[in-house]
C-alpha cells in the first residue's frame, strides 16, 4: 500500500464507489485505479487530486519542521555546496571516523590485561 493509494481507496469506499466506477469518472481504467490503490503505481499529485475531485473530495497538503537535532546553519551551509563538494566533505568525515576507529583498536590492543 502507499499513502496516496490508501487515501484514494478510503475516499472511494467512503462514497460507496467501485474501482470501475471511479475509473469511468476519472477517464482511466479499473486496472489503473487498482495499481494506485495497491501501491504498485504512485500517481502524481495532480492525478491524485483529480481522483479525489471526481469523488467530491479535495486533498489537503501541509508541511511541518523536521524533528531533528541538526543546526539550521549547518543545513544552509550544506545546501550551498555542490554535489562534488558534499561528497568530498562526507569522504573526509568518513576518513576521520576510520582513523579514530583504528586508533581506538590499537589503544585497546596495547592495554595491559
Amino acid at each position: 500500500m502507499s499513502l496516496l493509494g490508501d487515501q484514494v481507496r478510503a475516499a472511494r469506499l467512503r462514497h460507496g464507489v467501485t474501482q470501475r466506477s471511479l475509473a469511468r469518472r476519472a477517464g482511466t481504467t479499473q486496472a489503473a485505479i487498482s495499481r494506485v490503490e495497491s501501491g504498485a503505481e504512485s500517481p502524481s499529485f495532480e492525478r491524485f487530486t483529480q481522483l479525489l475531485l471526481v469523488l467530491g473530495e479535495r486533498a489537503l497538503l501541509d508541511t511541518a519542521p523536521l524533528d531533528c537535532e541538526v543546526d539550521p546553519g549547518e543545513l544552509a551551509h550544506a545546501r550551498r555546496l555542490t554535489p562534488a563538494q558534499r561528497l568530498a566533505e562526507s569522504t573526509s568525515w568518513n576518513l576521520v571516523a576510520t582513523r579514530l576507529e583504528i586508533a581506538g583498536a590499537q589503544a585497546k590492543a596495547q592495554r595491559p590485561r
